[in-house]
């Protein structure tokens, strides 16, 4: 049936939707809201909703949504609470948007630093309330509760059961069971009426499965002592190699700043990071655990509590004297709390200016409307003056293939760090080891605080992985792939068949539908490049590439990794009693994403940015782009080591890569024997990805001196 379509009824209901249009401007449906939203759009709803014309939203069924895993469909009466309906704005209005946040970043603009708040936001730029009013008007008709219109305009939250979602959207949620686990999902793309189709993004998610954390626990390890030749990081070690003692020498420590730190648990124990903190030499905490917007109180997840206090325990290591705020809501049975949470933020009274996400999911697993709607709420945090700082992943190029022994969906990058307005945080490793230089960068012994590190230290990306060509040198092979290569070996298959690697990589999927379950393909589409994104390294290849910047966040591999406090033994924590040596040890890009929104949280008191820096990537690149030029900085070469410049504001990593093996044909070199190596190309060694002069997909424009960037002359 053609969407303009509709019958008696229908022309009656259109009638009805005209009268209101004549009317004007409604006040805004939410409770929550105090000035109406959308107030310069246009409508963009013209006719009246009739569920027998509809348009399927395609790119949002989940791949594990199968009939292979089907168990059934679920009870009618189950209850799914807090869904969120996605809007989009006019064109006109992105337009405008984009043009007004690139002058809120542009030094001597009128609007520099003009932050918006979530009213302005809506009122500006958010969907003409009419439209928001007929969809809460249909939602309510179709059964649901509508629980919030959130401020932007972009966002509704509603509940209802299994049996509206199936008649309002025209698809059934089923009982799954994957590898032994069960889940709900929808089976099929959800459809919405097609008078919808101009200002409605989607449903963010139909289904539980959840975003995955990004650490790696490592458990054998040992410190410094008289003969050992590897060193665990600590706070201390993280402040010599950084350069943050210059900065806490100078009184730069975070006192007046808020790091958020984004999760959808509590911490197991608070006494946990009290321990951490009295025993690496900083100040108490000032720590707090909210749940925005009054929601749902998670309680103490195990597994997801590690990275609940590795993340406020090292961002308070960045900035010792800062205010750490752990904000969490509870999962519901189709939304991730950390989305629920950052929502309730940026849309409430009180917008914190730092954020940190820790969370990731490839973008083809992620789904079209969920990808667009982590873009949307980073876009209207940055347009309120925050930063937000997402771990770009532990998988190397292979997201969709997190936690595997093998990449076997080619490449793809994390949905929640690929959006244009956040900084995507990289991993590094050390290569002193791989060196040989371990004496030249570490003393014998530890001070009273457990450092030992004695200055900067050469880095490498991080890569457990038998494809890292650094690897499979230092084991005695040619070449990591091939029927001889180091991932064909004995040694090679037996402990480095891994994905665990600091990850990056093109946005491939943003949107659109892949062909092939989790693989770009089909009619996927990545993100379109930002503006700022121009420096030597990156490829002309129109889409965001990530990361942007990178700190260590190495597991172990050379030897190298964090030790944290962490005494929760369900989550394979362990007591944090004696000498740290006997403490939990980790890696990940979730030490280095809040690491990074710390080091901001200093930026931000030097510099007096009391109203917040936005996304802080322009005035990164900016730099950058001074330092490395049109050739890259020979000074500023991180291989340069304890001899690098002293006014380097980023180390430049360019030896080694992030490759991981693989099998399958996807980007998948493999020439001759059982694993492969990722690869742009299937048959050629093309590695996905090596460093390269500047920037690169392995670690973006490099690790950082926190020094200089807090005295950057570019805030």
């Amino acid at each position: 049936m053609r969407s303009g379509s509709v019958r008696s009824g229908g022309r009656r209901a259109a009638k009805l939707v005209l009268s209101v249009l004549a009317m004007g401007l409604a006040s805004a449906y939410s409770a929550n809201s105090h000035a109406t939203i959308g107030l310069l759009s246009a409508p963009q709803i013209t006719q009246a909703p009739n569920n027998n014309s509809r348009v399927a939203l395609e790119g949002n069924v989940h791949p594990f949504a199968t009939a292979a895993n089907d168990r059934g469909r679920v009870n009618d009466s189950t209850q799914l609470d807090h869904m969120l309906l996605q809007l989009k704005r006019p064109a006109d209005r992105e337009t405008a948007l984009e043009s007004f946040m690139q002058e809120q970043t542009t030094k001597g603009s009128p609007n520099y630093h003009h932050w918006l708040t979530a009213a302005e936001f809506g009122q500006q730029y958010g969907p003409s309330q009419l439209d928001i009013d007929t969809l809460t008007s249909w939602l309510k008709s179709q059964g649901f509760a509508v629980n919030r219109v959130y401020e932007s305009g972009m966002t509704i939250d509603f509940s209802g059961t299994a049996a509206q979602v199936r008649n309002a959207f025209a698809t059934e949620i089923h009982h799954l069971n994957v590898n032994g686990e069960d889940h709900i999902a929808n089976m099929s793309n959800p459809q919405i009426p097609a008078a919808f189709a101009g200002v409605v993004q989607g449903v963010v998610s139909l289904h539980d499965f959840r975003p995955h954390s990004n650490y790696k626990q490592h458990v054998d390890y040992t410190f410094t002592s008289g003969t050992s030749t590897y060193q665990a990081v600590t706070p201390a070690d993280l402040a010599t190699i950084y350069n943050l003692n210059s900065l806490f020498s100078a009184g730069v420590n975070g006192t007046g700043q808020t790091v958020v730190l984004i999760e959808d648990t509590n911490v197991y124990s608070t006494s946990d990071i009290t321990t951490f903190r009295s025993t690496f030499g900083l100040p108490t905490a000032n720590f707090t655990q909210v749940h925005p917007g009054s929601c749902t109180n998670p309680g103490d997840i195990a597994g997801n509590d590690g990275e609940a206090e590795l993340d406020v325990e090292y961002a308070g290591a960045a900035a010792p004297y800062a205010a750490l705020e752990l904000a969490s809501c509870a999962d519901t049975s189709t939304t991730f709390g950390g989305l629920i949470a950052v929502q309730n933020l940026i849309n409430g009274s009180s917008v914190p200016k730092i954020m940190s996400v820790s969370y990731g999911e490839c973008e083809a697993y992620n789904g079209a409307t969920a990808n667009a709607a982590y873009i949307s709420t980073y876009q209207q945090a940055a347009s309120e003056g925050v930063s937000v700082f997402v771990s770009s992943g532990d998988e190397g190029a292979a997201s969709c293939d997190a936690n595997q022994s093998n990449a076997t969906h080619g490449i793809g990058v994390s949905g929640f760090a690929s959006t244009p307005y956040n900084v995507a945080v990289g991993g590094t490793d050390f290569g002193d080891t791989y060196a040989g230089t371990n004496g030249t960068y570490w003393n014998s012994t530890n001070t009273s605080t457990y450092g030992s590190a004695k200055s900067y230290i050469p880095e490498i990306p991080w890569n457990d992985s038998c494809a890292s060509v650094l690897i499979s040198t230092k084991s005695g092979y040619s070449t990591p792939y091939g029927r001889t290569g180091f991932c064909n070996s004995t040694t090679g298959k037996q402990y480095y068949l891994t994905t665990a690697s600091g990850s990056g990589g093109p946005s491939g999927c943003a949107s659109g539908s892949a062909s092939t379950s989790g693989v770009v393909s089909g009619t996927c589409k990545g993100t379109a490049k930002p503006s700022w994104q121009s420096i030597v390294g990156n490829p002309a290849d129109g889409v965001r590439d990530i990361p942007d910047v990178s700190l260590f966040a190495a597991n172990g591999v050379w030897g190298h990794y964090y030790v944290y406090c962490y005494s929760n033994t369900a989550g394979q924590g362990v007591a944090c009693t004696g000498a740290p040596s006997g403490w939990a040890g980790a890696g990940g890009t979730s030490f280095a994403a809040p690491i990074m929104a710390g080091i901001q949280a200093l930026v931000n008191e030097h510099n007096n940015l009391t109203s917040g820096a936005g996304n802080p990537n322009p005035v990164y690149y900016s730099l950058a782009n001074t330092e490395y030029g049109s050739s890259g900085s020979a000074t500023c070469n991180s291989s340069n080591g304890n001899t690098v410049g002293s006014s380097c504001i980023f180390y430049d990593v360019t030896q080694g890569d992030m490759d991981v093996n693989c099998t399958g044909t996807h980007s998948c070199y493999k020439p001759s024997g059982t694993y492969g190596v990722l690869s742009t190309s299937t048959s050629s060694y093309a590695k996905a990805y090596g460093t390269t002069t500047g920037w690169d997909f392995a670690t973006g424009i490099g690790s950082v001196n926190a020094y200089n960037l807090v005295y950057a002359s570019g805030w």
